[in-house]
């Protein structure tokens, strides 16, 4: 009788930054084994240890991924590690959204490349992409089993492609096209939270909510905002965000100025995340505005005398023409209350951590040049 063969066992360390990274590794690392085993054979036993700290950078300004691989592996006694950070990362100018390095049994995924939609589906997958890589080499075969028609149409469309690595990596998943880049973009977007500035904000919110409570009770206020149309009423909502935004940007120094060639084709991707993130910002303080002014609005402004105001009967749509024009006038003003915050709980506020490191090794080098000048 032939004995039964135990299964080879691997362990996979996730070493994540802490925030988004270590939350998706944590939704994750349960079904990473199950899945692991269906997609590149059950007779391992895999097992999947997760472990959550700052990863750090090194002069570059990237993770060194090889030194982590060597001190970490041995140290929890893990057979590959995969690094998962929010750092947007590059080679040359094109982003990256994975790397790895099969001698040293390491690999690494940025999250900012793999957009802002569907992140647990898309990070499991890229894990499961890489440790194919990573065994591949260990068991002397070829990485990529054969793939069905869904897979290879997958594949050709997707805004990735692989590209021979550059230093320390084997090979690289970058981003190419319009649609690389755009989700490049919104994964920055939702890496910085924009939803965070808010309460970040108070000198602007209460800046803006007493600008809006005094149109709602000024009844020069009540005649021109049913005067103006609702195309109107939109443009000057879009403009009065428009409004807040670029002055946040102007006045706390938020926009990169690049010197060389390269860096502007960075800078262009950077400043448009900064305009989006802090125009998403300023829309949902817009639509909180929104919602606290109607709801003052029906309770202090009697819907009989508003009518006599307006000379006819005023309905629904008086009070919602009032509350527009009132958050957008609202808005303007909180951007010069804005004056009041302080520019480094506005950088917090608007930047992830990650970014906020880049911006800070940008200026200190900007001092170092000027200092050798």
């Amino acid at each position: 009788m032939t004995a039964q063969r135990t299964p080879e066992a691997l362990v996979v360390g996730l070493l994540t930054d802490d925030g988004l990274p270590g939350q998706l590794a944590g939704r994750i690392a349960d079904d990473l084994p199950d899945r692991l085993a269906r997609d590149l054979g059950e007779e391992t036993d895999w097992r999947v240890e997760q472990e959550t700290q700052p990863l750090p950078l090194n002069e570059d300004g990237d993770i060194p991924m090889l030194a982590l691989a060597k001190e970490r592996r041995a140290e929890n006694g893990w057979d590959l590690l995969v690094l998962i950070t929010d750092l947007p990362r590059r080679s040359g100018t094109v982003p990256l959204a994975s790397d790895y390095n099969a001698d040293h049994g390491v690999a690494m995924v940025s999250l900012p490349a793999l957009g802002a939609l569907r992140l647990r589906g898309r990070v499991s997958r890229l894990i499961v992409h890489l440790v194919r890589h990573l065994v591949a080499r260990r068991a002397a075969k070829e990485a990529d089993p054969p793939r069905g028609i869904v897979d290879r149409l997958r594949d050709l469309v997707a805004p990735t492609k692989h590209i021979r690595g550059r230093g320390t990596a084997d090979e690289h998943l970058a981003l190419v096209g319009v649609r690389g880049r755009v989700r490049l973009l919104a994964g920055m977007i939702r890496d910085n939270r924009p939803w965070r500035l808010v309460p970040n904000l108070a000198g602007a919110t209460a800046a803006a909510a007493a600008t809006a409570a005094y149109g709602i009770i000024t009844t020069s206020f009540w005649k021109l905002a049913e005067a103006l149309s609702t195309l109107r009423l939109a443009g000057i909502m879009v403009l009065a965000i428009v409004v807040m935004a670029g002055w946040l940007i102007v006045h706390n120094h938020l926009w990169d100025k690049p010197s060389g060639h390269l860096d502007r084709r960075k800078a262009v991707l950077y400043n448009a995340s900064t305009a989006l993130t802090l125009s998403i910002g300023v829309a949902c303080m817009y639509a909180i505005l929104f919602a606290m002014a109607l709801l003052a609005s029906v309770v202090l402004v009697e819907g009989t005398y508003l009518g006599e105001v307006l000379g006819h009967p005023a309905g629904p749509s008086s009070y919602l023409k009032l509350v527009w024009l009132a958050s957008s006038v609202g808005i303007v003003a909180g951007a010069m209350g804005s004056n009041l915050e302080d520019e480094e709980r506005v950088r917090r506020a608007t930047y992830s951590r990650r970014e906020r490191e880049r911006q800070e090794r940008n200026r200190e080098r900007a001092e170092e040049t000027e200092d050798d000048d």
